[in-house]
């Protein structure tokens, strides 16, 4: 059974134009990566995964998106902490700030995806559905291989004919 992505709740948004939304997305498979910038776990592996999966992967059949959801240590994490901590680690990837959570220490984004913490990996197919969600330091190879398999699900086939077979133009 797959669930629908919920929208992100987010108050700011770092490296993108404008606001970003889980249906701007669809027709790609979307690495929603949640992390805070305080977490071990997430500055040793969890940024460092999502930056290979970032440059790994075509940005037309892939997003990488940076959720940066503080559910301790709240008044140490602030958006100019942000904003530095993306500068000196070259996260280039879009990060939204996830709303503060309504009468809880959990984040509005972070609760409508039930993530038990950080870093969180969340695979989103092309068509909008929850696919994977991953907690702690999974493998870069069971990460690259569960991000291919929602690629490949819904890539277009080939038009094969008599003179051979081509990759449809919108590939």
């Amino acid at each position: 059974m797959t669930i629908e992505a919920p929208e992100w709740r987010v108050d700011r948004w770092f490296n993108t134009d404008g606001a970003l939304d889980v249906h701007d997305f669809r027709g790609r498979v979307v690495v929603l990566h949640a992390f805070q910038m305080l977490c071990p776990g997430c500055v040793l592996h969890g940024i460092p995964q999502a930056q290979r999966i970032a440059e790994h992967f075509d940005r037309r059949d892939v997003a990488v998106i940076g959720l940066h959801t503080v559910f301790e240590h709240h008044a140490a994490m602030g958006e100019v902490a942000l904003e530095a901590f993306l500068h000196e680690y070259r996260v280039r990837f879009p990060v939204g700030v996830d709303r503060p959570g309504e009468g809880s220490p959990i984040p509005q984004t972070m609760r409508a995806y039930e993530m038990r913490g950080t870093p969180s990996l969340v695979v989103i197919d092309r068509g909008g559905h929850v696919r994977a969600h991953l907690f702690g330091r999974p493998s870069d190879l069971q990460v690259g291989a569960e991000v291919q398999r929602w690629v490949d699900e819904a890539a277009p086939s080939a038009v094969c004919d008599s003179e051979g077979c081509a990759i449809p133009a919108n590939r």
